[in-house]
């Protein structure tokens, strides 16, 4: 049994509870400002077919473009579906509502901002019965509907764009870090606690971490996959990567070296670069001679940035995908960095400063969003 101070000693391995078949489902839903994407996600839930009842409990942030009236719009059509308020429009804080609504033993989580495929709960809820884990998550297949969304598509589901995590393209499945959205039973929810609330983004992670130190499992299951659409605009990318980038750092803050190795390559990234702008205005105002260390740490700062820019040229060019071509690739230009150098700005500032109250406001300007 290992301790770790942030979140106390790991637990000995064990299984979730099982329940009947026929239990039913409750899938939960925060949502803010999603008047283009909220019907299709509530369609393909309530598409879902499962052995017993199912409910879809929708938190309802303060939107201003008529989600909120869209959504009691489907719930006056369908009893299927329960309203709750959410008015600080937080992720966790939606979510701990949502859940708290529910009344069936299993939990589902969908974002307003994307599509469950046809057997994604059946397939789910045969997992989590096959492997008794704590929680059960597949594959986030980003898609677009413009240039711009298409070349995000990509960076997401390309190990270069957000760094190779399982649920943006793995196919093996077996015991993951942490889950997409996730199906989880309440049963292990009641044992480790809710979203922490406290914690705007990454939220997910840091329940997964809480679920494996409990001795639960955490599942990646490739056979799930879920349609995600990324932000529309360079802005909004940018807003949304500098706000995960911070609460990724204030998670480094809280849990240090239960991070993995990757979340540090951006912020790695962004010092290197930083230093080849010194480098570079102390090599162009004819400072070498004076400064003969100069010639060491120049290559050794210097080349790595020019691979790096070499390496976002090449993966921009040779990328393909259903309707890319030479717009999406020239949007991949700058995507990659805005991906890379955003998170990255937002991770150093985070771990130096903490989050604080810093929200995404890459959807609502000056709020939070809960989506991903």
């Amino acid at each position: 049994m290992r301790n770790d101070p942030a979140v106390g000693p790991r637990q000995p391995r064990r299984d979730a509870t099982q329940v009947a078949a026929d239990a039913g489902v409750s899938f939960v839903m925060p949502v803010l400002n999603e008047i283009g994407y909220l019907r299709r996600a509530v369609e393909t839930t309530l598409a879902q077919e499962v052995p017993g009842p199912i409910e879809l409990v929708l938190a309802l942030g303060p939107s201003t473009d008529g989600t909120t009236a869209l959504a009691h719009e489907l719930a006056a059509a369908d009893d299927r579906i329960v309203l709750v308020e959410n008015p600080a429009a937080d992720i966790p804080v939606g979510l701990n509502a949502a859940i708290r609504a529910s009344s069936h033993p299993t939990i589902v989580r969908v974002d307003a901002h994307s599509e469950l495929t046809p057997g994604y709960a059946t397939r789910a809820l045969d997992t989590l019965a096959r492997t008794r884990a704590g929680n059960v998550g597949g594959v986030m297949r980003a898609d677009g509907r413009t240039p711009f969304q298409r070349a995000v598509a990509w960076a997401y589901n390309s190990p270069i764009g957000l760094g190779g995590a399982a649920y943006h393209g793995g196919s093996l499945e077996g015991e993951a870090e942490s889950a997409y959205l996730g199906v989880i039973r309440r049963a292990v929810l009641d044992d480790v606690g809710l979203f922490d609330e406290t914690i705007r983004r990454g939220e997910d992670w840091e329940l997964n971490l809480r679920i494996r130190s409990a001795g639960y499992r955490v599942w990646f299951d490739p056979a799930l996959s879920v349609t995600y659409w990324p932000r529309s605009s360079w802005t909004r990318l940018a807003k949304q990567f500098l706000a995960t980038g911070r609460w990724r750092g204030e998670l480094f803050r809280r849990y240090g070296r239960r991070n993995a190795l990757k979340y540090f390559a951006p912020p790695a990234l962004v010092i290197l670069i930083a230093l080849a702008l010194v480098v570079g205005a102390l090599l162009a105002s004819g400072a070498a001679a004076a400064l003969p260390w100069l010639a060491v740490v120049a290559p050794a700062v210097l080349l790595p940035v020019a691979a790096y820019v070499l390496l976002v040229v090449a993966f921009s060019a040779v990328a393909r995908g259903p309707g890319f071509g030479l717009r999406e690739r020239g949007w991949l230009l700058a995507v990659l960095p805005t991906m890379h150098l955003a998170w990255g700005t937002g991770f150093l500032t985070g771990a130096v400063r903490g989050a604080h109250d810093t929200v995404d406001t890459s959807r609502l300007s000056g709020r939070n969003t809960p989506l991903p």
